[in-house]
């Protein structure tokens, strides 16, 4: 039986940045499951470039825990790393390495294990899912999803192994990413009331999308099970002008809408919208007939909240020894599987404080407490559902 800390060394190898290819690790993945009698199910992009991983195990019939994973990891382009980011290297009770933490970890733990589910009488179904393009807006999972809701025998619990340090997680919030551009008409700024200025109306929509996230974070709106406990609005990045002597025709911006599970981020971009097309639209088309303001979704998923009195939170509590449930600030693909019918709680190895940084690591220990945690699940899936 090959240790998850053999089993990470070789993830980790795989540079499996959102950008490049994840199928050199999903062919590992599926060659070693293969070789202990699992079978998998590939589930591939448009381009044939990634794919999703998909295999079962146990008995026939529906219900059953899943184990989901993502194999992408973020970049490090511009990073000072003191160690081979896609190396596994051991220091003073750490693994250094890009992805130990988000999230190779939990999935060296996951497929580590394998060989104990097998040993083990299930009475329910063992599903196990590895994702593509989770870090660019938890794309890959979707066709996944796809798949299994045409399945009579899907799971009824998602376990998702991001780093929480094992502490068990039931909420975080969703989130919505949208570019706006806004086309004005450029002149020469001498005569600068004959043309229409992108910037300034960028920056009236910048300004309504603020008084927006304002009106969100009111006391009556907020929900302390969250940090911060509010919906929240920022514009990320803008760009716009050629010249300071010439009224600028074009300006672009990116926002985000990061919700409360209970809130609905299309809200705010249907609002700005309306501002725009009765409010901004009138006075630029008044001056330039093909003056526009135009948005376009970026990416997007759904916040996550399991109450805690579910059989997913329940069935947490056990495998944690805690019901201190609590909520991260980091999305996942929790709420894609919630809203596929799908109870899901994120609990795995690791901490995000290191996870996207330089000199990622995860700690031995942790990896030893996440082996720990996957045979107490296997013990529990022994006993009749």
């Amino acid at each position: 039986m090959k240790t998850s800390r053999k089993l990470l060394e070789q993830l980790v190898a795989f540079n499996t940045t959102s950008r490049e290819s994840n199928l050199a690790l999903i062919e590992f993945v599926r060659r070693y499951l293969s070789e202990l009698g699992v079978h998998c199910e590939l589930i591939h992009n448009d381009t044939r470039s990634k794919a999703n991983l998909y295999a079962r195990l146990g008995p026939a019939g529906g219900g059953g825990v899943m184990l989901s994973g993502h194999s992408d990891v973020v970049p490090v382009d511009g990073q000072n790393w003191s160690v081979p980011p896609f190396a596994l290297t051991e220091r003073d009770g750490k693994l250094y390495g890009r992805g130990t933490a988000d999230m190779k970890g939990f999935i060296a733990c996951m497929l580590a294990a394998v060989p104990h589910f097998l040993a083990r009488p299930l009475a329910q179904p063992l599903h196990l899912a590895i994702s593509y393009d989770e870090e660019v807006g938890c794309l890959g999972v979707r066709s996944l999803l796809d798949v299994l809701s045409r399945c009579p025998e899907k799971p009824d619990i998602c376990l998702i192994g991001e780093p929480t340090e094992l502490q068990p997680v039931i909420g975080h919030k969703g989130k919505l990413s949208v570019r706006c551009e806004v086309q004005g008409a450029a002149c020469h700024s001498a005569y600068a009331p004959q043309g229409v200025n992108a910037i300034e109306y960028a920056a009236k929509l910048i300004h309504h999308l603020t008084k927006t996230g304002q009106r969100l974070a009111a006391p009556e709106r907020q929900d302390a099970r969250f940090d911060p406990p509010f919906t929240t609005v920022q514009t990320g990045v803008i760009q716009g002008g050629r010249a300071l002597n010439i009224v600028p025709a074009e300006c672009l911006f990116d926002f985000e809408v990061r919700t409360l599970p209970q809130d609905d981020a299309q809200e705010v971009t249907r609002e700005l919208e309306d501002y725009a097309r009765h409010q901004l639209l009138p006075q630029m088309q008044a001056v330039d007939r093909n003056a526009a303001i135009r948005f376009h979704p970026l990416s997007g998923y759904p916040g996550l909240y399991t109450a805690a009195q579910s059989a997913a939170a329940r069935l947490l509590a056990h495998l944690t020894g805690s019901e201190a449930f609590s909520t991260v600030a980091f999305g996942t693909e929790g709420g894609l599987f919630h809203q596929a019918g799908i109870a899901s709680v994120i609990c795995g190895p690791g901490s995000m404080a290191q996870g996207h940084k330089p000199d990622e690591f995860i700690t031995v220990d942790q990896l030893d407490a996440c082996d720990a945690m996957l045979r107490r699940l296997a013990a529990w899936m022994c006993r009749e559902a």
